[in-house]
């Protein structure tokens, strides 16, 4: 009975005349372009300079890709160096075959050579990439699936990958596509730490803790439900053990670090200057253009401000000059009505003794006349 599954494809490589070209590869090349691309961004936001992650990129990602194969290599040495096997085969890379615990293993210790000549801390440009990494990785696992490799038991669920490949003791069948739920996974991881980054506001390599401790996770129960030949420890594969062991190493890390570094870096890279040129630091130039702006507004608008205290200061003290003008206006009237009034007063009183007077006078010639009529 056929039932909805997820098909393979036919071959996972294809030739531009002699060159090859394979989706591997290319999905690892992608992944590498998203992890430098989101972690550049990350690393500006905390005050670095465009461009210094691709620059120590370039020593992190040769150191990586040689311990990832190295580790697989190491782990699963019977490939290719058992009976019947070629051991020149443990370098066709683009065969698939990268152990992600020695690809960051070595290159943190690339990316501790590139950060150690610009003399920035290790820890703090791992938290800007570590999110980018893991988004790396879920890019990276849709190798496996051009490779049909790396599938879990058989399953007749409607998202069953069909491995249609009998090379290398592969039986064709429906089986639960672990490249994929590992890549989902790894999505999450790179969600939860960008949120976690910026809700904790984590550093010193707190947020790389939480990548590798969240992969870890998510790679223990994945590993367990896959079917390809591996070594085996007390029941488990060597993958589920080292899974185990590398997330309690990260968050013992993570509950050191915070008790002894508490906060975040406030400075992550030396001399970082505002006029550095680069394709992704046109942003931060417009940012700081726009910053300015605004600095230059707060300042218009400050003096704007101090003019209109001036002008205010200024009316208040016109105001206060004309009524001090108009009391003395005022007062001096009022002196001069009650001088005036003064003056009327002895004025009438004058007029009224000469009246008084002149009474007195016409009365006593109107006695003299009549005495006189009298006499006569």
């Amino acid at each position: 009975m056929e039932f909805a599954y997820i098909p393979s494809p036919s071959r996972g490589v294809l030739h531009l005349g002699p060159i090859p070209l394979r989706g591997y590869a290319f999905c690892i090349i992608i992944g590498v372009f998203v992890a430098v691309w989101l972690g550049n961004r990350r690393w500006i936001a905390r005050g670095g300079r465009p461009g210094t992650v691709a620059d120590i990129a370039v020593w992190a990602v040769p150191f990586g890709l040689v311990g990832g194969r190295l580790y697989h290599v190491i782990t699963d040495y019977q490939l290719y160096f058992s009976e019947g096997q070629d051991w020149v085969d443990a370098f066709k890379i683009w065969e698939g075959g990268l152990g992600i615990w020695g690809a960051i293993a070595f290159g943190a210790v690339g990316a501790w050579i590139g950060c150690r000549s610009r003399g920035i801390p290790l820890p703090a440009w791992a938290d800007a990439l570590a999110p980018g990494i893991a988004l790396a990785q879920a890019i990276g696992r849709w190798g496996n699936w051009f490779n049909q490799e790396l599938y879990g038991r058989e399953t007749d669920l409607p998202w069953a990958l069909h491995i249609t490949s009998s090379t290398d003791g592969r039986v064709p069948g429906y089986y639960h596509p672990t490249f994929l739920y590992e890549s989902l996974w790894c999505i999450g991881v790179a969600v939860l730490v960008i949120w976690a980054d910026r809700r904790f506001k984590l550093g010193h390599g707190r947020a790389f803790a939480l990548y590798v401790a969240a992969y870890c996770a998510g790679r223990f129960w994945i590993e367990a439900m896959r079917v390809d030949e591996a070594h085996h420890f007390l029941g488990m594969r060597l993958n589920e053990w080292t899974s185990i062991v590398v997330f309690l190493l990260a968050v013992l890390y993570i509950v050191l670090s915070a008790r002894r570094r508490p906060g975040r870096e406030e400075v992550v890279e030396p001399n970082a200057s505002d006029g550095d040129t680069d394709d992704d630091g046109a942003a931060v130039k417009l940012d700081k253009k726009s910053e300015d702006e605004t600095s230059d507004d707060k300042a218009s608008e400050g003096k704007k401000s101090d003019a209109e205290k001036s002008e205010t200061k200024t009316s208040e003290t016109k105001t206060s000059e004309a009524k001090t003008s108009e009391a003395k206006t005022s007062e001096a009237a009022k002196s001069e009505d009650e001088k005036e009034t003064a003056d009327s007063g002895s004025g009438s009183g004058s007029s009224s003794s000469e009246s008084e007077t002149d009474d007195s006078s016409s009365s006593a010639e109107a006695k003299d006349e009549a005495g006189s009529a009298k006499k006569a």
